[in-house]
């Protein structure tokens, strides 16, 4: 097992990551807990429901499960309320815990309920994509969508734990497994031009789930956010450079209907836009933009966005927590492994489009 440890000023908590997390959550749960209430979906309660809430049965609390509707379409008021109903009509009390057992939108769901439920109370984050493993679970970000606009209701809340069992990874389809390492490559673009290069060298053995390549990934990518977030939870500044590629990817999920591509899809093809855009605003080298291009196609996710008309795009873009004042502020590249926000001008912006979109 491999342990990462998050220190922000909302709270310090581990990440596990390891074979087998799935059987230890009964030693994530505080003595003093009255209840766990486990929160999941109907797919992941299927396969993993059982087993997580018998480890929880361990620690000789009251252990109940709350379903939420499966996708990013759910991701919603409406689906956030059956969580305040089953907890409301089970009168947990304030020092109840929830468990977010599934992917970016459970745990965004369940730790943003924890947030505001009596105040707030504790969560556990146990993601079982490789997407919120290495991203959506760490670092306490919570929200629900809104029609005008992704993740912008919410609130920074952090979990007590992360627990990642990787042996959830062998259930993934191929499209999950390629969403979640968009966001892994994502770490080595901002932060690490060693691990860019190493994930470059690996991508069909990532893509094929190899034990100790995907490990390895997880291991460096939590490693990286756990840095970022420790010196910025709130997103006031260094945080937003984790966002690379989000605003043409929430863009992308708004235009097309949430679900049509995974987030981590559209965050893939979102770095080849950035890429094309830092290349232009910023110098960002033509040859690296080529090798972004390159590795988000063999990693599986699309290198070429829809064309949703330039117009739009930018009226999406708009409904961004980075926009300031009216203008759109974008995490662009100056080399590989370095990063900065700044606004672009749209006539920029719109020859990105022209040139990446179909």
């Amino acid at each position: 097992m491999n342990v990462v440890q998050v220190d922000t000023p909302g709270g310090s908590y581990p990440i596990h990551i390891g074979p087998g997390r799935l059987d230890a959550l009964d030693q994530c749960i505080p003595a003093d807990a009255t209840a766990i209430a486990v929160v999941t979906n109907p797919t992941v309660a299927a396969l993993y429901g059982e087993r997580a809430e018998a480890a929880l049965a361990r620690t000789g609390k009251r252990v109940l499960r709350i379903e939420l509707p499966d996708g990013e379409a759910h991701k919603d008021w409406q689906s956030l309320n059956l969580i305040f109903d089953a907890l409301l009509a089970q009168r947990l009390d304030r020092r109840c815990v929830l468990v977010a057992l599934g992917g970016g939108v459970i745990g965004d769901m369940t730790g943003f309920a924890a947030a505001v439920y009596m105040r707030g109370v504790r969560f556990l984050q146990v993601p079982t994509t490789l997407l919120a493993q290495v991203d959506s679970s760490v670092g306490g970000k919570t929200a629900v969508n809104h029609p005008l606009g992704k993740n912008m209701i919410g609130a920074f809340y952090q979990p007590i734990a992360v627990e990642i069992d990787t042996d959830v990874l062998g259930t993934l389809p191929a499209r999950e497994v390629s969403a979640g390492l968009a966001e892994v490559i994502k770490y080595g673009l901002i932060l690490d031009p060693a691990f860019w290069t190493w994930c470059e060298e690996n991508a069909q053995k990532l893509r094929a789930l190899d034990p100790d390549a995907i490990a390895h990934a997880i291991r460096r990518s939590c490693e990286l956010k756990a840095q970022v977030v420790g010196k910025d939870e709130r997103e006031s500044g260094l945080r937003a450079i984790l966002n690379l590629g989000h605003t043409f990817g929430h863009a992308i999920e708004s235009g097309l209907g949430y679900g049509a591509w995974l987030h981590g899809e559209a965050v893939g093809c979102g770095m080849v836009q950035a890429a094309e855009l830092s290349a232009d605003v910023t110098g960002f080298d033509r040859g690296d933009v080529a090798r972004v291009r390159a590795l988000v196609a063999a990693i599986g996710c699309p290198a070429v966005a829809p064309d949703l008309g330039a117009d739009r795009w930018l009226e999406l873009m708009q409904v961004d927590k980075k926009t300031e004042g009216g203008s759109i502020r974008y995490v662009l590249m100056t080399r590989i492994g370095a990063a900065v926000m700044q606004p672009a001008p749209d006539d920029a912006v719109r020859a990105v489009l022209a040139r990446t979109t179909q």
